[in-house]
C-alpha cells in the first residue's frame, strides 16, 4: 500500500465507530448456522392487515425474475452465479413479487418458486443468507402470508431457520439503512411467531430500531444518510410496522406515528412538482416507491396526509437542504455536508448542487444513479462532474472512492438566506478543495426571482482548472446562437435563454434515472477564472 492509499484509508477509517470495526473483525469467526429446532407458534391475531403498498410485478414467468431492466432464467445455479452483480443477486432472493400488483394471479407460480428457493439455497450457504437479502425475504413472506396466502409447514420452518441466522448477523460493521432493515425483520418474526424465542427476537429489534430510529431519523425529518430513495424506504418500513401493530394490537416501537408525519414532511419538501424524489446521493426511479404511494399507504393505515409545502422558502436544517418554491418553478439547493459520517457509502461528491423544475417538468438534473458495485461508472456518478457544481483541477469535491466509500468530506460553511418580496438570495461556501495545494474554497450564490434565475461562483485564491457544470433533463434541447446559450423542450412550450461571460462549451452527458439506464443529454461547462466571480444567468418568459 502506497502512501497516498493509507492516507485515504485513514480518512476513511477515522469516521468509523469502534463498534463497527469490532463487529467486522467478530463476523470472520461468528457462525451464521442457525439452530434446527422446530419454529414457534405463529401468534394468534387481534387484527387485519392493510394491503401494503405494491410494486410492479417481477416474477414474469415460473422461472423469470425481472431485476432492473434484465430479465433473468432462475436455475438451480442463478442463485449465486458470480457473473451476475452482487446487487442482481440480492434482488432474486428478496421476493419482492409476493407483494406485487396482482400477486393473487401468480401464486402457483410464487408457491413453487418459494419451494425450489428452500430446497436450493441450504442454512447459511450463499448470498440469499446475507443479513440485508435476509431482513427483505423475511419481511416479504411475513407480509404475503398476512395478506392471505398460507405458508406451507417447509416455509414456516425455513422462515425460522433464516430468523435464527439473522439474530447472528446484524449488520453492525455496516450499520445505517442495513441495520434498520435488519431490525424491522425482527420486529415482524417477532410479531408473527410467538413463546420465548419470538419474544426475544421482538425485544432485539425493537431496541435496535428505537435506537436507530432517533441516531437517524434527524430533526427536521431527514434520513442521515441523505438519499431521498432510501428515506423512502425507510418510511414504508415504519407504515410496515405500523400496519403490523393493528394486526397484532402491540405497539412495534416507541415514536413511531411521530416519526412517520416527520419523515412525510421531508419527503414533501425533497420532490420535484412532479410529484417523484430529486436525484441528490444515490438515489433513482424503480427501487423505492413512489412518494404518492407512501403517503396512499400511510393514509389507508389510518395516518393523516402529510403536509403540502408553504411559503417560497423551506431550510431543512438539520439535513441541510433549502426548497425554493415559486408558482411556476421549484429549486432544491443542496448546502449539506456528506452524510452520516460513519455510514456514508450513499453519498456523492455533489456539495452546492441543485436541481430546478419549470411548469411542473425538470430541467436542471443531477445525473442520477445506475449502478452500485466498484466499476469506474460507479465512481463517476458519484463524482463532483455528475451534478450540477463546480469542480476544480479534476477533483471530486468529496474524495468518493471504491463503490460505497468517502475519504475526505465537504463541510458547507457560511450559509444565508435572503427573502425579500418576490425574490430570494442564497450564499453558501465549502472546504472540499482546501485538500489541494492551493487551498482553494468555492463560494455559490443563487439570486431566485418568479421569472428568472442566476447562479455565481468564487472560486480561489488559485488553481490550474475550474468548470461549473448544468446538466439537462433528456427533454431538454440544448443549443448556442453566437454567445447564447438556449433550450427548448417539446413538454412544455418555455424556452429558456441563458447567458454568462464565461468560456463555454456544450458537451454531450448521461442521465440515470434507473439502475442499468443510461440517457443521452445535454450539459453545459462553463470555465471559471480564479477569484473572479462568474455568473450564469437563465430567464424565460
Amino acid at each position: 500500500m502506497n502512501k497516498p492509499q493509507l492516507l485515504r484509508l485513514l480518512q476513511t477509517a477515522r469516521h468509523l465507530r469502534p463498534i463497527q470495526i469490532a463487529n467486522r473483525f467478530q463476523r470472520r469467526f461468528r457462525s451464521a448456522t442457525p439452530s434446527k429446532s422446530p419454529p414457534p407458534p405463529q401468534r394468534k391475531r387481534s387484527g387485519n392487515w392493510t394491503l401494503a403498498a405494491q410494486r410492479n410485478p417481477t416474477l414474469l414467468a415460473p422461472n423469470k425474475i425481472k431485476v432492473f431492466e434484465s430479465e433473468i432464467e432462475v436455475t438451480s445455479n442463478s442463485w449465486d452465479d458470480p457473473e451476475l452483480e452482487h446487487l442482481v443477486r440480492y434482488n432474486l432472493h428478496y421476493f419482492d413479487d409476493l407483494n406485487a400488483v396482482n400477486a393473487e394471479n401468480r401464486s402457483n407460480w410464487q408457491q413453487a418458486l418459494l419451494t425450489r428457493w428452500i430446497s436450493e439455497n441450504p442454512p447459511a450457504e450463499g448470498t440469499g443468507w446475507e443479513p440485508y437479502p435476509l431482513s427483505i425475504r423475511i419481511v416479504n413472506w411475513i407480509k404475503w402470508s398476512l395478506a392471505g396466502n398460507e405458508l406451507s409447514t417447509a416455509a414456516s420452518k425455513s422462515l425460522a431457520l433464516q430468523t435464527r441466522s439473522l439474530e447472528k448477523q446484524i449488520e453492525l460493521h455496516l450499520m445505517g439503512n442495513h441495520v434498520w432493515a435488519n431490525a424491522k425483520a425482527l420486529i415482524f418474526a417477532g410479531l408473527f411467531f410467538s413463546g420465548p424465542e419470538a419474544d426475544r427476537w421482538l425485544s432485539h429489534g425493537r431496541s435496535l430500531l428505537e435506537r436507530e430510529m432517533q441516531e437517524q431519523i434527524l430533526p427536521d425529518g431527514g434520513h442521515f444518510e441523505l438519499s431521498p430513495m432510501y428515506h423512502c424506504i425507510l418510511l414504508e418500513d415504519l407504515i410496515d410496522l405500523a400496519n403490523l401493530s393493528h394486526v397484532y394490537g402491540q405497539k412495534s416501537v416507541k415514536g413511531l406515528e411521530q416519526t412517520i408525519q416527520s419523515m412525510g414532511r421531508w419527503l414533501r419538501v425533497m420532490c420535484h412538482p412532479d410529484g417523484e424524489i430529486s436525484f441528490f446521493n444515490d438515489a433513482s426511479f424503480g427501487i423505492a416507491l413512489k412518494p404518492s404511494q407512501i403517503e396512499d399507504y400511510a393514509c389507508r393505515v389510518g395516518f393523516s396526509a402529510f403536509p403540502p409545502c408553504r411559503g417560497s422558502v423551506t431550510h431543512l436544517a438539520d439535513t441541510g437542504y433549502v426548497r425554493i418554491q415559486f408558482p411556476n418553478h421549484a429549486m432544491l439547493i443542496d448546502v449539506a455536508a456528506a452524510g452520516a459520517s460513519y455510514q456514508p457509502g450513499h453519498s456523492h461528491a455533489d456539495t452546492l448542487s441543485f436541481e430546478w423544475s419549470l411548469l411542473g417538468q425538470r430541467v436542471l438534473v443531477n445525473s442520477g444513479t445506475s449502478c452500485y458495485g466498484v466499476s469506474a461508472e460507479r465512481l463517476r456518478q458519484r463524482g463532483t462532474a455528475a451534478h450540477n457544481t463546480v469542480i476544480v483541477d479534476q477533483t471530486n469535491s468529496s474524495h468518493v472512492w471504491s463503490g460505497f466509500r468517502l475519504a475526505s468530506r465537504a463541510k458547507p460553511f457560511g450559509l444565508t438566506i435572503d427573502e425579500s418580496n418576490d425574490h430570494v438570495s442564497i450564499s453558501c461556501s465549502h472546504n472540499g478543495y482546501r485538500r489541494l495545494p492551493t487551498r482553494v474554497t468555492h463560494t455559490r450564490k443563487w439570486e431566485i426571482g418568479p421569472t428568472e434565475f442566476s447562479i455565481s461562483d468564487e472560486v480561489g485564491p488559485r488553481f490550474q482548472q475550474a468548470q461549473s457544470r448544468l446538466h439537462f433533463h433528456p427533454d431538454w434541447s440544448v443549443f448556442k446562437v453566437n454567445s447564447t446559450v438556449f433550450a427548448e423542450s417539446q413538454v412544455i412550450p418555455e424556452k429558456l435563454e441563458i447567458t454568462t461571460k464565461a468560456e463555454k462549451r456544450l458537451l454531450p452527458g448521461s442521465y440515470h434515472p434507473q439502475f442499468e439506464q443510461s440517457l443521452p443529454n445535454s450539459v453545459l461547462e462553463c470555465d471559471l477564472e480564479p477569484d473572479v466571480a462568474s455568473k450564469i444567468r437563465i430567464g424565460w418568459s
